[in-house]
């Protein structure tokens, strides 16, 4: 099966290129136009093979949750014109990522595990086990590394740093902490537990807007909320939906992204594994089923998209 692993596109009005991880930038003036390739990352290296479908699944599990938080912060998406793409405001990106954390998961739990008790400048309790509820949902920023590894960063650190005014950090907190709740409202809906996730902000004409993606996989972490419980109690992995199953099979496999470290082989069936995965991910998270684009002449359709639509917005 064929996979969006690049693209090469030269637009008329074009003004800079960037090809991040999972998506390819194209910039025009004061607008963007991103394209969601089926590039995987993990522990922030891209793995060397695509994934079917999972550009297609990010892109519109996004744009999903964007228009469905617009009233809380405005975002800057103008249009999805085509699956795998999303055009929008150019914005001033702060160099952050606003982590927020209901559930000990993932990174947390790997620090708290190695005997850290602040994390973030914040103080976690005793007496946690992996993937327990946290008194009140907490948040751990990470820098936004260009290249390489993003690394955890305190508030103070963030103000002294001038990485933000305590103004506008004050604003992104709480424009963290209202998109979380929503998050979590409407993943309950979904019979799911929204673990922990990350947003991104920027500025456009002296105001914050929401970029990036939103509660995606690539994201975000989630719990079925059934038996959560009773796994707790009886010390049971969490039934989850979220890109952790690939960091565990590349933890089994001894990568962690360090120096000297190889990602293991990733045959056909491992590719079609984390397909199935993604596509079960959109599924449950929207309630909707999911309509394989095909990928012949994919390239050239969201090329011809993305032309027809970029000065339209």
């Amino acid at each position: 099966m064929e996979a969006i692993k690049e693209t090469n596109f030269s637009f008329k009005g074009q003004t800079g290129f960037y090809k991040g991880k999972v998506r390819d930038v194209y910039y025009f003036e004061d607008k963007l136009a991103i394209v969601a390739t089926d590039r995987i990352s993990a522990f922030d290296v891209v793995l060397p093979r695509a994934i079917p479908y999972k550009g297609q699944v990010l892109n519109q599990i996004a744009s999903l949750f964007l228009k469905a938080t617009a009233d809380i912060v405005p975002n800057w998406v103008l249009s999805s014109p085509d699956p795998n793409v999303t055009i929008g405001y150019k914005c001033e990106p702060f160099k952050v990522e606003m982590v927020i954390r209901g559930y000990l998961a993932g990174h947390a739990w790997r620090e708290y595990k190695a005997g850290k008790r602040v994390l973030c400048g914040v103080p976690l309790p005793e007496g946690l086990k992996e993937n327990d509820k946290l008194p009140q949902p907490i948040i751990t920023p990470t820098t936004k590394a260009d290249e390489g590894h993003d690394e955890d960063i305190s508030r103070e650190e963030i103000l002294a740093k001038g990485l933000a005014s305590e103004k506008d950090y004050s604003n992104l907190e709480l424009f963290t902490r209202s998109l979380f709740a929503r998050g979590t409202e409407l993943a309950a809906q979904r019979g799911l537990i929204l673990v922990d996730t990350k947003y991104e902000f920027g500025t456009y004409n002296g105001q914050i807007y929401l970029i990036d993606e939103i509660h995606t996989p690539d994201s975000s972490r989630y719990f079925y909320s059934e038996g959560y419980e009773e796994r707790q109690k009886n010390n049971e992995p969490q039934k989850q939906l979220s890109k952790e199953f690939v960091r565990q099979w590349l933890i089994e496999n001894g990568f962690q992204g360090k120096e000297g470290q190889q990602v293991p082989e990733m045959t056909d069936e491992v590719v079609n594994r984390i397909s199935e995965r993604y596509i079960e991910l959109f599924e449950v998270v929207t309630g909707q089923q999911f309509a394989k684009q095909p990928y012949e002449n994919a390239l050239a359709r969201i090329e011809q998209r993305v032309a027809e639509n970029i000065f339209k917005a």
